[in-house]
């Protein structure tokens, strides 16, 4: 047995999961094996076996990871001193933000088709869509239908997904994610 390849940086969980998450975007998720994840570190697949199991288990604890992050925006902007209606507001842009800021972090979340992704996704999606939902009903003042919440969702959803085929960042289309958010809190204010 040979002896251990000296490396220059010790292998993270973060930068498996940084490494795999552009691989699953560019090549989908079921045309990527551990093995290229590993290749694209420059490590033997055995060390990311030590931290994962299986790609579906590094599948998931990227999932978790980028819907513990919207959550915390949402925290965040939650916990402000604001008047409802601008919290409101930075709630909506707050996600629009997000999904801009991280766009493969938003794909991976929201738009990989895979009948197994979507499998082990388990409750981060509907644990912080419900979260979402009970922010903007407290937030008007429980004046709004879960139809209505869930439309401005959908909009919110189709910015993101519409301008993350051609911006770079958030700051981009950031004129127009106001006046988006604008003409939604028309409806609900």
């Amino acid at each position: 047995m040979s002896p251990r390849k000296s490396v220059e940086q010790e292998l993270t969980r973060e930068m498996i999961m940084g490494a795999a998450r552009d691989l699953f975007v560019k090549k989908g998720y079921q045309h990527v094996s551990m093995r290229q994840v590993a290749k694209e570190l420059n490590y033997s697949h055995g060390a990311i076996y030590y931290h994962f199991k299986n790609k579906a288990e590094l599948f998931y604890a990227m999932v978790e990871e980028h819907f513990h992050m919207l959550d915390q925006i949402l925290d965040d902007i939650l916990k402000q001193n604001l008047e409802p209606e601008e919290k409101l507001k930075q709630v909506l842009l707050g996600f629009i933000k997000f999904g801009l800021t991280h766009q493969s972090h938003y794909e991976i979340m929201f738009l990989i088709k895979d009948e197994e992704v979507r499998n082990c996704m388990n409750q981060g999606p509907d644990k912080s869509y419900e979260k979402f939902a009970q922010s903007v009903y407290s937030l008007c003042k429980n004046n709004i239908t879960i139809q209505e919440i869930w439309s401005i969702f959908l909009s919110l959803h189709g910015f993101v997904t519409h301008y993350s085929r051609h911006v770079t960042d958030y700051d981009d289309v950031k004129d127009l994610a106001l006046s988006h958010v604008q003409f939604l809190l028309k409806s609900v204010i």
